[in-house]
């Protein structure tokens, strides 16, 4: 399906360039908390037991599943003269930053707990508080990438652009950790691992000082609001009747199988190949390549419409995942010249499957808001990005905690021995189950999030005559706000 060129550019660079680096200072930190690193920090690290740790991140994962659409229904509540975005985005940094610090300044502060008790209140407390204030930041800032502007293209150019800065800046958090990591393993420094988190921890707060608050002090809200506050309630209401929102939810929520990889690769690097800084030159060229695969979705766009891209993204993922495992059972555990190369190729291959995840995804809950407005009046960027912002963070809930839980099953484990050090068990074939687990069986399990794909119907001309249709409305709507004058 093409995308038309005709349209009026409400956006400018700038104004892009604060959006990206806006989510880098975001993601630097979220980069720490995600996937496997959070499940290596709690029980590697901060020495919590396994089940204690898979407990509390689904615990807590569930409970996003209410807070933040909860969230969401009070931001499509807020009417001031800086939009219904914006307010939250200037006050969240501080907060955001001072949570990130105390989540992973655990082991320093309770460095001499006597019992295990005492550092899971501390992971619980310090986990939920930082979800609290990340779900403030997220929920508006991806909701801002449709209020930014009416013009699709406009929202397409300011979601790669945080995609792409961030994955660039916010994404060094991964290359500093595993290098410490390995620097901290080989006494080559004299920092501990605890140490190593809780630095760039503090990296992490400054860069949300510094750059995420751009989103509220650089960006505009440009779609005009309803004058009507429509009520927590009625934000759910509208949430469940959207039935493209709901499909995406689905697919997202069952595709969160394919998230064990993630999980996996971190214990992989670290329990397998003993070798941290490993995934640095492993993800090299699939980073670069990655880069410029941002310029290559407009012309995937003129082919294929955003739910034939999902669709064929996750058959390929599973596909490639599938070589791999087959082609690396000889050696997975026993040449790391031979895997890197095999796992170079393959992270070359899905740099492309990332960026598209990165971005089409975003842009279709976009649309799905402009359908209910469409349909109801009713903007609801506020409940509609907070599904991204609580499935993005339940669906990497349930992969850590199944990862985690599923470790004492394979046989890996983290003991201390005599000396009160932190060593590791394995049992005969945990090698290969980490394998299987960081390569095949993930993206197997993820084909099951085609099904509800393939009743998403919200794209060609449909999806073109209701776009059409509410450039007519809000026109409409802005002289009815601004007294007949437009041109703003």
């Amino acid at each position: 399906m093409a995308e038309k060129g005709n349209e009026k550019r409400y956006v400018g660079v700038k104004e892009n360039l604060a959006y990206g680096f806006a989510n880098a200072g975001q993601v630097f930190g979220y980069n720490l908390v995600a996937g496997g690193y959070l499940s290596l920090f709690f029980t590697k690290v901060f020495g919590i037991p396994e089940q204690a740790v898979a407990t509390m991140i689904i615990v807590l994962g569930i409970w996003d599943t209410i807070n933040d659409p909860i969230m969401g229904g009070l931001i499509d509540k807020t009417r001031t003269r800086y939009g219904k975005l914006r307010p939250y985005l200037l006050f969240v940094p501080i907060p955001l930053s001072i949570a990130t610090i105390m989540l992973f300044a655990g082991p320093e502060i309770l460095a001499d707990a006597k019992t295990a008790t005492v550092k899971i209140v501390y992971m619980y407390i310090s986990y939920f508080i930082w979800e609290f204030f990340y779900t403030i930041g997220d929920v508006p800032f991806w909701g801002m990438s449709t209020a930014i502007s009416p013009s699709p293209s406009d929202r397409t150019r300011a979601i790669s652009s945080a995609r792409l800065i961030s994955s660039i800046f916010g994404g060094l958090a991964t290359p500093l950790l595993v290098v410490m990591m390995d620097l901290s393993n080989n006494h080559v420094w004299e920092l501990t691992l605890s140490q190593d988190f809780l630095i760039l921890a503090i990296i992490a707060a400054i860069m949300i000082l510094g750059l995420f608050s751009l989103a509220g002090r650089k960006t505009k809200e440009r779609v005009v609001q309803s004058v009507k506050e429509p009520s927590v309630l009625e934000g759910f209401k509208v949430m469940i009747k959207n039935k493209p929102l709901m499909l995406i939810i689905i697919g997202n929520v069952i595709g969160a199988l394919a998230g064990l990889a993630g999980v996996f690769q971190t214990y992989y690097y670290s329990e397998v190949l003993n070798l941290n800084s490993a995934v640095l030159w492993i993800n090299l060229p699939g980073t670069i390549f990655g880069f410029l695969t941002y310029l290559l979705i407009p012309k995937l766009k003129k082919k294929f419409d955003n739910r034939q891209i999902v669709l064929l993204n996750i058959i390929c993922r599973a596909v490639v995942s599938s070589l791999v495992f087959l082609i690396g059972l000889g050696f997975y555990n026993s040449n790391i010249v031979v895997i890197s190369v095999l796992l170079m190729i393959q992270n070359f291959i899905f740099s492309f499957f990332n960026t598209i995840n990165m971005v089409i995804p975003t842009e279709m809950i976009g649309d799905t808001v402009d359908y209910m407005e469409w349909k109801t009046g009713e903007r609801n960027e506020g409940v509609s990005f907070s599904v991204l912002t609580f499935v993005g963070k339940l669906t990497g809930s349930i992969s850590t905690s199944l990862g985690t839980a599923l470790l004492p099953v394979i046989g890996l484990q983290f003991v201390k021995n005599a000396a009160g050090e932190q060593v590791t068990i394995k049992g005969e074939h945990t090698d290969l189950y980490i394998w299987a687990l960081f390569t095949i069986i993930p993206y197997l399990l993820g084909l099951l999030s085609i099904v509800p794909y393939l009743f998403y119907d919200l794209t060609g001309k449909k999806l073109e005559g209701i776009r059409a249709d509410m450039k007519v409305r809000r026109e409409q709507l802005s002289k009815e706000v601004s007294g007949g004058d437009v041109n703003e």
